[in-house]
């Protein structure tokens, strides 16, 4: 439990010093900081996006030879 609470206190002290370095910062590297985070949310959307683009197309896959194997069976099944 010790741990786990130095830990949370750690990363507050860590979001606090960040925010008080933004905070002190001028208008042109606040909005430097403001760019690199939004550069880094599109690139874990991009990212995001073609996971689940490649798993829709795995999960089609799999339900294509799924499709073709039950109709495989019902095929031989119909033909005993």
């Amino acid at each position: 439990m010790g741990n786990k609470t130095n830990g949370l206190l750690a990363l507050l002290g860590l979001g606090a010093l960040a925010y008080w370095k933004y905070k002190k910062s001028t208008p042109e590297q606040q909005q430097a900081v403001k760019d690199k985070i939004n550069s880094a949310k599109e690139n874990l959307n991009k990212w995001g996006n073609d996971l689940k683009d490649k798993a829709n197309e795995v999960a089609s896959q799999a339900q294509s030879k799924f499709d073709e194997a039950k109709s495989k069976v019902e095929d031989s099944a119909s033909n005993v």
